[in-house]
């Protein structure tokens, strides 16, 4: 049994806690799938690596009404996703190297297999390769190892072959139709791709909306753009999927009745469950929600003295963005345990990077009403811009809502080109306690440019 001052379970954002600052720490990092985590080989990275490509694609489809006639000619899906992932691969690769041979790694010890708690204190791997089983005890656990895509108890789907999110990137090719059980973000980004690369896609969801957690007004405006786009099947239950010979039959249940169709590929897009029961925390007293998420506190420390956790396993944000704030707490809290900082979720804004774009910060109007804030609201559609016109966006806005008392900003919600890019400036509001009043009129907006849309639904807050 080996003892190290510090154990990290999970090389995404818990791989970033290792420094040159813990140089003289006997340090182990534990990982059981590919190095880097989530974000980088199956999540963000290539995901939008894939929705830039499905953008260029969907170019010509909306090119008629700027006087121009242009045609996608050619899809050539292996040098697609190979370009992707011939990048991404040696960075993963590069990464567990740097760890394993590189002289600054001298203290660190990478264990590539599958942790489990069996005693407080105690982790048990189970190597990858080999199978051979080592047990390391240590003063302090960073918990780190993220999470793992859903999937859904349907009759059929274990024997009929599916994909998650974690797979349907390396398909060898691209089929005729696709099928996604869930209407998320995860659903809504590769309908974006497939179908923008001439892939027939239906969309199954359980809700009567896609992106059901988003500003409803927001996400009612999506799924109508959606439904132009590629067959979305709206408040269906998936009731059983079974392969044939002509592809794999999925049935349904909805309002009207039973639904059924065939479809040669199926994405399972539900939603994310952490790997806390892969780590067996219980073992060692850590307290569980009952999603299976671990508590931490304000310092990203579990109930358990001197463990700590981010990311996915604890967040029920599920972003990257937040992960890394989260490990620069964590790294911060092990270097000064008499100086410790809390983790700020305050303003954690999110984006869909669909078709059109998706992002949000704060309240949404609805969690507005349902907590009993007073607000307002000012709207300002693409259209109404400048730039919009450029674009002939006809279906893109952005809605705030601020306290009509003293101005400050309660959410942003943004449906549109760029969104993602054009919600920025009123993080940084939020972040800073800068009132709508002061940002709409205190600054210089560039004109014409995209972010005017946020500078005049500022000034369409009607406050008191």
């Amino acid at each position: 049994m080996t003892h190290y001052d510090l154990v990290v379970v999970g090389t995404g954002s818990g791989n970033t806690i290792v420094t040159k600052q813990l140089a003289d720490w006997k340090i182990a990092i534990v990982e059981r799938g590919i190095f880097g985590g989530t974000c980088l080989n199956v999540g963000c990275i290539p995901t939008k690596m894939f929705v830039h490509t499905a953008d260029l694609a969907a170019i010509p489809g909306s090119s008629s009404r700027f006087g121009l006639d242009e045609k996608l000619t050619g899809v050539r899906w292996p040098e697609i996703r190979d370009r992707i992932f011939g990048r991404i691969d040696p960075i993963s690769a590069g990464g567990a190297e740097y760890r394993l041979h590189h002289p600054n790694n001298a203290n660190v010890t990478l264990y590539e297999g599958t942790a489990h708690f069996t005693a407080e204190g105690e982790l048990t791997v189970t190597r990858t390769t080999g199978g051979e089983t080592e047990s390391l005890t240590a003063d302090r656990f960073v918990l780190a190892a993220g999470s793992r895509p859903i999937v859904p108890p349907i009759p059929g789907l274990a024997e009929t072959g599916f994909h998650t999110s974690d797979t349907i990137m390396r398909l060898d090719q691209l089929p005729r139709r696709l099928g996604i059980i869930g209407a998320g973000f995860v659903a809504a980004e590769f309908a974006h791709i497939f179908s923008s690369l001439g892939v027939e896609v239906t969309v199954i969801g359980r809700s009567d909306l896609m992106l059901r957690h988003e500003d409803r007004e927001i996400a009612t405006r999506y799924t109508e753009i959606a439904q132009q786009r590629y067959s979305v099947k709206l408040l269906h239950e998936t009731v059983h999927v079974q392969r044939r010979d002509d592809g794999i039959l999925v049935k349904t249940l909805n309002p009207a009745g039973p639904d059924e169709f065939v479809v040669d590929e199926l994405l399972v897009a539900v939603g994310r469950t952490p790997n806390s029961d892969i780590l067996n925390v219980k073992a060692t007293g850590i307290e569980l929600e009952e999603d299976g998420r671990v508590v931490v506190d304000e310092f990203q420390e579990t109930a358990v003295e001197g463990i700590y956790a981010l990311g996915d396993i604890c967040s029920p944000y599920q972003l990257k963005h937040v992960a890394n704030h989260e490990a620069r707490v964590v790294e911060h809290n092990l270097l000064h345990p008499d100086d410790r900082i809390d983790s700020d979720h305050r303003f954690v804004p999110h984006a869909v990077f669909g078709s059109p774009q998706v992002a949000s910060v704060g309240l949404t109007e609805e969690e507005a009403v349902e907590q009993g804030i007073r607000y307002v609201v000012g709207r300002e559609a693409y259209a109404d811009i400048a730039y919009g016109w450029a674009m002939e966006d006809t279906t893109g806005f952005a809605k705030i809502l601020a306290d009509p008392d003293n101005g400050q900003i309660l959410g942003c919600h943004v449906i549109g080109p760029q969104a993602a890019s054009v919600i920025q400036p009123v993080i940084q509001a939020m972040s800073f306690g800068l009132d709508a009043p002061t940002m709409a009129r205190g600054q210089y907006w560039i004109h014409p440019a995209m972010p005017e849309v946020i500078e005049n639904a500022l000034l369409a807050l009607k406050l008191n």
